[in-house]
């Protein structure tokens, strides 16, 4: 018989993961490192769940073997390419059939088992959980152009916990923030990898996280989270306006015009029909330097609404002429100043009274 497993013991044990739901399901969202390997495709889940609501389970089971019996051979060799360790985790969406009858046949062919607890379903639920776990958080703040990701980066290279959000969604949360990235994965999957790193993170040492808003392109980020984030203290980077344009020039100076100006025309509403124009005109001319100047002052006046909003006191520091790891240095010493962690974590405290199951 294999081993069931709760998900947070499913997730530290050995063995490669086995995701048998279909494709579709496994596109939507899946544990991070699980390999698709599905029991049937989505036209064959299909045809079985249609079974089941017309003729009931037994005969949607003999319809799901008879599909499925031709294929055993073939799972059991590439379950053996996957796992030459003789050793896997298995799951389907709640723990049921799919999960069970691909555990089953993965023991009988000499294969150690370890199955999920209620499935992609119960992880699901593990990683709500995880995400309402309350930990101490910096906010790293800065306008756009500030090189917060690059810092951010620097800190973690530097032994700081980070979270980084924008590299979970593929985007740098901006309308250029989808540019030159991979295609942005959905919220579940978002909600998915980051549950997984905040699992990692030690509750005695802060975490930091660049300043977002909710939404990080097409991804949001989780209740449990984002309420977490909106109550922590804000260290914010300030950079002279020509070494924004710089670092703007540098990441965008690139891309193709034709998307610089598609992304600048989706801010016609805020930025409004004459200036988006104008900056549209600079940038088929060429001329990104002015392009960016427009575009700034609406980023700089939107940031600072952000800002406001979260009614928490804010921490300037500047970094003009600093590298990402100068400036990270500089923010490490003052966050230890500025906040032992029996202060920071006030703040956990204090937020996690707003969390679910929290009185």
């Amino acid at each position: 018989m294999p081993t069931i497993l709760t998900a947070s013991d499913f997730l530290t044990a050995p063995g490669a993961i086995l995701d048998v739901r279909s494709p579709a399901e496994y596109q939507q969202g899946h544990i991070p490192g699980a390999v698709s390997f599905p029991l049937f495709t989505n036209e064959e889940r299909a045809v079985v769940g249609t079974c089941y609501k017309q003729k009931g389970r037994d005969e949607a089971i003999e319809v799901g073997l008879a599909i499925a019996g031709p294929k055993l051979a073939q799972f059991v060799a590439q379950a053996k390419q996957l796992a030459p360790d003789r050793i896997l985790r298995i799951h389907c969406w709640r723990g049921g059939m799919r999960s069970g009858s691909m555990a089953w046949l993965m023991e009988t062919a000499g294969f150690r088992v370890f199955v999920l607890d209620k499935g992609y379903k119960g992880f699901r639920h593990w990683v709500r959980e995880t995400l309402a776990v309350p930990k101490p958080i910096l906010t790293l703040g800065g306008m756009t152009g500030t090189g917060k990701t690059a810092i951010l980066r620097s800190l973690a290279a530097q032994g700081e916990q980070i979270l980084d959000l924008e590299k979970y969604a593929h985007h740098r949360g901006s309308s250029y923030g989808n540019l030159g990235l991979p295609p942005q994965p959905s919220t579940e999957q978002f909600e998915n990898v980051t549950a997984m790193e905040w699992a990692k993170f030690s509750s005695d040492r802060p975490v930091w996280v660049e300043a977002e808003s909710r939404m990080v392109g097409t991804c949001r980020v989780a209740d449990e989270l984002f309420r977490q984030m909106m109550l922590a203290p804000v260290l914010q980077v300030e950079r002279a306006r020509d070494e924004r344009i710089s670092l703007l020039l540098k990441d965008y100076g690139s891309i193709d015009r034709n998307e610089l100006m598609t992304a600048t025309e989706r801010l016609r509403k805020r930025l409004g029909g004459d200036r988006t124009q104008q900056a549209v005109n600079l940038i088929a001319q060429g001329n990104l330097v002015a392009a960016i100047e427009i575009v700034l002052n609406y980023y700089d006046k939107t940031y600072l609404y952000d800002l406001k909003r979260r009614s928490v006191t804010i921490y300037s520091i500047d970094v003009s002429g600093l590298s990402p790891a100068e400036s990270a240095a500089l923010l490490i010493e003052m966050a230890r100043q500025l906040f032992p962690i029996k202060r920071l974590q006030q703040y956990e405290i204090i937020g996690s009274s707003s969390l679910p199951g929290k009185e």
